[in-house]
């Protein structure tokens, strides 16, 4: 059954819209939900009298306010696979499913229960979103900045008459709100009981670590895709043509990458994170960084133009996966698949690589000869280790 649903993603184009473009609908529809059971009917006469200055929202409506639109703003988030926007969509989730159940909601179980399927589904999903843009870091800074002023301003406005002198409008409002967040304190406006003191606690606490937060999810993307063009800028002194693609860092992939390197072969490694050892940075290895499943980063590594591609990652399904998205490409290139579970291997088959190597699988039965006492030729070890994928595979 997994080899099907394997075979229907990869021929659905799945990399391309699942699952972050149904759970980010998911998540729009529960934050609307949200918006719809609190507010009803009474939306538009609450805009249309705050387009008029009076500002008649209760209290109790303010929450799921935030959530709700927090929750419309990180779907858009969540369309770019960002992990920033996957943790606060699950923070949004937990939030507007606690607001449900402790909350005085008259038969909500209804959306309870669609917040908690929306947590279950984006738990199972969490590898899939493990993105850092720019965009993506900007969209969660400008909603933590407007979520965190929406609750400064309209608390300082209800709080208003614990405030001297009082606050009594909402540009006041405003105006305690920025300069508060903003650490400056004029001391024009003080507040005079615990409750409006504990407030303006909670206002300083919540805007030095928005704004420290913010500023860093905006700048470590930047500074991370920096460091990926440097490195990727370096391996494009090659031309990649005619060359072997060594997919992977593990110790198979790399001692692989280095004799082929060593016998005059030239080779580009394509790696998901920038690699740390020196050897490998410095050593003049041609080094691509990206998501191996994709077919732009396959492209960039020129695997429609090489001799062969080898996907040697730890996990075999990504091996897989690499091999159906070279075969999209087309080219000439021969395919070699890694497996490192004798489990797998009928699996990684369907994908029909060229040529399917399990030295770790070889392992145990070599050991096992060893002991036996049985002998151990080269051409058993060049058939087990060595697997064409064409064999039939045994159902």
């Amino acid at each position: 059954m997994r080899s099907i649903l394997r075979r229907w993603y990869a021929l659905a184009r799945g990399e391309l819209w699942f699952p972050h473009v149904p759970l980010a609908v998911a998540l729009a529809g529960g934050g609307l939900l949200l918006l719809q059971q609190d507010f009803g009917g009474h939306a538009r006469a609450y805009l249309d009298a705050l387009l008029h200055g009076r500002f008649d929202l209760p209290a109790s409506l303010l929450p799921p306010l935030l959530i709700g639109g927090g929750m419309l703003i990180m779907a858009v988030g969540l369309l770019l696979r960002s992990r920033l926007a996957w943790t606060m969509a699950t923070l949004l989730a937990i939030t507007g499913a606690a607001s449900l159940l402790f909350g005085q909601h008259l038969q909500s179980h209804l959306l309870l229960v669609y917040f908690a399927l929306v947590l279950v589904a984006l738990t199972v999903a969490w590898r899939q979103f493990d993105r850092s843009s720019v965009a993506a870091s900007t969209l969660f800074a400008v909603t933590s900045v407007v979520m965190l002023l929406m609750y400064a301003t309209f608390g300082a406005y209800y709080l208003g008459g614990e405030f001297k002198p009082e606050i009594t409008d909402l540009i006041t409002a405003l105006y305690y709100a920025l300069v508060t967040m903003s650490t400056v304190g004029y001391g024009d406006i003080t507040p005079q009981t615990a409750e409006s003191k504990l407030f303006t606690v909670s206002i300083i606490i919540l805007g030095v670590a928005v704004f420290a937060t913010s500023l860093t999810a905006v700048i470590a993307p930047m500074v991370s895709n920096s460091l990926q063009k440097i490195v990727n800028r370096k391996g494009s002194r090659m031309k990649r043509e005619n060359h072997f693609v060594v997919i992977g860092n593990g110790s198979l992939a790399i001692n692989t990458a280095r004799e082929l390197q060593r016998r005059g072969h030239p080779v580009t490694r394509l790696l998901r994170s920038a690699p740390e050892d020196a050897e490998t940075r410095d050593g003049g290895m041609d080094i691509v960084v990206g998501d191996p499943n994709s077919t732009e980063v396959l492209k960039e590594a020129g695997a429609h133009r090489a001799q062969a591609v080898l996907a040697m990652m730890v996990d075999d399904s990504e091996n897989a996966f690499v091999i159906l998205a070279v075969k999209e490409l087309g080219g000439k290139a021969r395919t070699v698949a890694a497996v490192n579970d004798a489990a797998h291997l009928s699996r990684v088959k369907l994908a029909q690589p060229d040529v399917v190597i399990s030295p770790q699988v070889l392992g145990g039965e070599l050991i096992a000869m060893v002991m036996s006492g049985e002998e151990v030729t080269p051409d058993f070890v060049m058939k087990h280790v060595f697997q064409r994928a064409e064999q039939p595979v045994k159902t």
